[in-house]
Parts: C-alpha cells; sequence; structure tokens
C-alpha cells in the first residue's frame, strides 16, 4: 500500500483533508511539521530561528526519506518545493497538490504565530511566494485537485486518483 503525500501552500488544507482521507482510505495520517516537532524536541519557529530554513527542509527531506508505506502524509507548505524530497515522495507513492487560492490561504495563515514565514513576510511577500510555489508544486505533483471545493470533494478526489494510479501501476516503490 502506497502513501499518499498531500502538497500545497500554507492553509490549503493538507492537515485537515489528509485526517479525512486517511479516515476514508483506512490508513495512517502523519502530519509532517507535528513528526519533526516531536522528533526534534523543538518548535519549527525555534527551529528556524535556531538553525535557518535551509535546516528545517534538510529536515523535512529527511523524515519524508523515514517514512514507511501505507500513510496519508500531510506535508509542511515547503517541503516539496526541494526536488529532491520531491522525488523521494513520487518514489513511494502519490503526491497530490491541494491547488487553494491565495484569498483562502492568507485568510487561514494570516494570524498563525506558529508559521515563521507567515510571521516575518508581508501579504504582498507571502502572494509572491505563493505564486512561486504554485508552479513548483505542479511540477512536483502527480496529481492537482481544487483546494476550493468541499473537504468532502477534495476527499472524494483525492482517493479516485489513489485508487485509480494504483489499479493501473502508476505508484511506484522505492527502489
Amino acid at each position: 500500500m502506497s502513501t499518499v503525500y498531500l502538497c500545497g501552500f500554507m492553509g490549503c488544507g493538507k492537515s485537515h483533508v489528509g485526517r479525512q482521507l486517511a479516515a476514508a482510505m483506512e490508513r495512517k495520517f502523519v502530519d509532517l511539521d507535528r513528526v519533526i516537532v516531536e522528533g526534534e524536541g523543538m518548535t519549527i519557529p525555534e527551529i528556524f530561528d535556531k538553525f535557518g530554513e535551509p535546516h528545517f527542509r534538510a529536515l523535512e527531506a529527511r523524515y519524508i526519506r523515514e517514512l514507511s508505506d501505507g500513510y496519508v502524509v500531510a506535508t509542511g507548505g515547503g517541503a516539496l518545493i526541494n526536488d529532491e524530497t520531491a522525488a523521494c515522495a513520487r518514489k513511494s507513492g502519490l503526491t497530490v497538490y491541494i491547488n487553494a487560492s491565495f484569498d483562502t490561504c492568507y485568510e487561514r495563515i494570516k494570524d498563525d504565530a506558529n508559521r515563521p514565514l507567515v510571521v516575518n513576510n508581508t501579504p504582498e511577500k507571502l502572494r509572491e511566494l505563493y505564486n512561486t510555489r504554485a508552479e513548483i508544486y505542479r511540477r512536483n505533483s502527480e496529481c492537482m485537485v481544487n483546494g476550493n471545493a468541499r473537504d468532502t470533494v477534495i476527499v472524494g478526489e483525492i482517493a479516485k486518483l489513489a485508487a485509480f494510479y494504483k489499479k493501473n501501476g502508476y505508484i511506484r516503490k522505492t527502489e
């Protein structure tokens, strides 16, 4: 059973949808940010402050490589912007881009002090980051779903995509 990796901008619904998808697919749910916080014994802002963003991205890559098969994983907003990390995810499962509008994402994240990129950037800079990452998410994902749809619709679409990819042999196993 292959892993389903959810990617997209901060606030697109990866964790929320991921929990519902895991229940629907009878799989375990993994919130990558939470796994990193527990594994490192530090909050994400503390990791950013102490070691910087490149170190945090390296942690994301390491933890993705260490995951076993059969999960639904909500990656962090920047996890799959690294081509090598994205390739690792694609080798072990299906990567799905939840494409929610910037306005939707921003409404969800604007007051979240646990997001260093939100705290340290203006809305305009975040929009630029959103636009830059959108193309990278498209490139590094096998599928894209409308993140502005209702949760049940998003979950249903991803579950159908996962079943299609598995049935047709598109999901690759780690070599």
